[in-house]
């Protein structure tokens, strides 16, 4: 392990050189980010600004980070999942002079302290994904949060945490929810953790899906994408769901549509996205196939009761990177891929870096967004949960637009005074 007091602790400096050609590659193809860089470089208005963040350490996430850097912000940063570190990525932030504290395969007292070092230079401004970082503010160190003037949030589970928190009174500073804007759970949730997942549950198996009863928990957008994707390489899917109307939605867009009971018994695959715990429980390992997969691409890794996994089974073994294999009654196995974390990170390399441009747009804007109402140009409420602007998510959509080579139509003088006119008639 590398260690620079006060400054980082990655897993080994000499991979910063590899770490540094996928940045490379990521920026390649983050045109949306590497425009605001370019912009907000020259007028820095995140200079005097200290961000602390707890997010994925990828390669796209290290395009967000250096961006913010360009526009003047001091960073201090954590990843904010056990296993999603990209250790090549880790150290070359690292050697560029990034206070990282980050490595793959973090147990959870190491997770926790990572999170505290990222705090250590008490910081102006938070950045999430799962809000554990501001969990950890408003808990154990209450005195930093008078001098922050806002965070913002990247996930669907850490957004609803935070509604919840507010709707309670106890948020004590503004928080952005990044994750509702359009051009973030309409793109990155849906395209995005659809090809990752797959991605993950393929690296970790190499089992082919055509043909397979591929089980997904939680048809919102992100299980939405993963059962496209899955329906597209040939899988016959079938949704769980608590929600009537998601579940009418997946029967009328081609999929089964059963409770978790019946389709434990007859899913070759399972994966849970829905953010609830006990989504895969003891009665459900206790009826799944001979060589069932179970895996999770939901934030956190209570989905899937691993504990009453452990207590059925007669022995585990590794049977290849991020697949353990659990033999259970009757001499069947079921296959756990990421010890339960989220596959598209621990076992591939999270989303693409194009649909990632949008949602890292997003949150640099919203940081941005920040600093601005700090300086008197926005009125935010310290204890509320803020949405993304519709102009910004249109203004965002159209510069990947325009990267793209894509050009829309614009409403005339005419037609927009018509969308205006409520008199009209037939």
């Amino acid at each position: 392990m590398d260690e620079k007091q006060g400054q980082y602790k990655v897993r080994d400096l000499k991979l910063a050189d590899a770490g540094r050609r996928q940045i490379e590659w990521a920026e390649s193809r983050m045109p949306v980010l590497m425009k605001l860089r370019e912009t907000y470089s020259k007028t820095k208005p995140l200079a005097g600004y200290k961000i602390a963040g707890c997010l994925h350490v990828t390669k796209e996430t290290a395009v967000l980070i250096e961006t913010l850097r360009a526009a003047g912000a001091e960073i201090s940063w954590s990843g904010c999942n056990p296993l999603s570190t990209n250790d090549e990525v880790a150290a070359a932030l690292a050697a560029n002079g990034v206070q990282i504290y980050a490595w793959y395969g973090l147990n959870v007292e190491e997770f926790y302290w990572c999170i505290d070092r990222t705090l250590d230079f008490k910081p102006n401004l938070t950045l999430d994904d799962g809000a554990d970082l501001i969990f950890t503010v408003h808990n154990k160190y209450p005195e930093l949060a008078e001098d922050i003037i806002g965070g913002t949030e990247e996930t669907t589970t850490g957004v609803h945490r935070l509604r919840a928190m507010a709707d309670d009174g106890k948020l004590v500073y503004p928080v952005i929810a990044v994750n509702d804007a359009e051009t973030k759970w309409d793109f990155d949730n849906v395209y995005g953790t659809g090809q990752s997942t797959l991605d993950g549950v393929i690296r970790a198996t190499s089992v082919m899906l055509a043909g397979k009863n591929l089980v997904v928990a939680g048809y919102g957008h992100c299980g939405k994408g993963v059962a496209m994707r899955a329906k597209g390489m040939g899988a016959n899917v079938i949704i769980t769901e608590i929600k009537a109307t998601a579940a009418l939605k997946a029967t009328l867009e081609g999929m089964q549509v059963m409770t978790m009971d019946e389709a434990a018994k007859v899913g070759d695959i399972f994966i849970t996205a829905t953010g609830i715990k006990d989504v895969l429980v003891g009665r459900h390992f206790d009826s799944m196939k001979d060589g069932a997969i179970i895996c999770n691409t939901g934030h956190y890794d209570c989905e899937i009761n691993i504990p009453e996994l452990e207590d059925r089974m007669a022995t585990k073994r590794t049977i290849r990177a991020n697949c353990e294999e659990y033999t259970v009654s009757g001499n069947r196995r079921i296959y756990l891929l990421a010890q339960g974390r989220l596959v598209n990170l621990a076992a591939a390399e999270g989303h693409p870096s194009e649909v990632m441009d949008m949602s890292f747009a997003n949150q640099f804007m919203s940081q941005v967004r920040l600093v601005m109402a700090h300086k008197g140009e926005e009125v935010l409420e310290r204890n509320k949960v803020y949405d993304i602007p519709v102009t910004q998510d249109q203004e965002i959509a159209s510069v990947k637009l325009a990267t793209m080579g894509l050009n829309i139509d614009k409403l005339t003088e005419a037609q927009y005074t018509y969308s205006m006119d409520y008199a009209a008639g037939t």
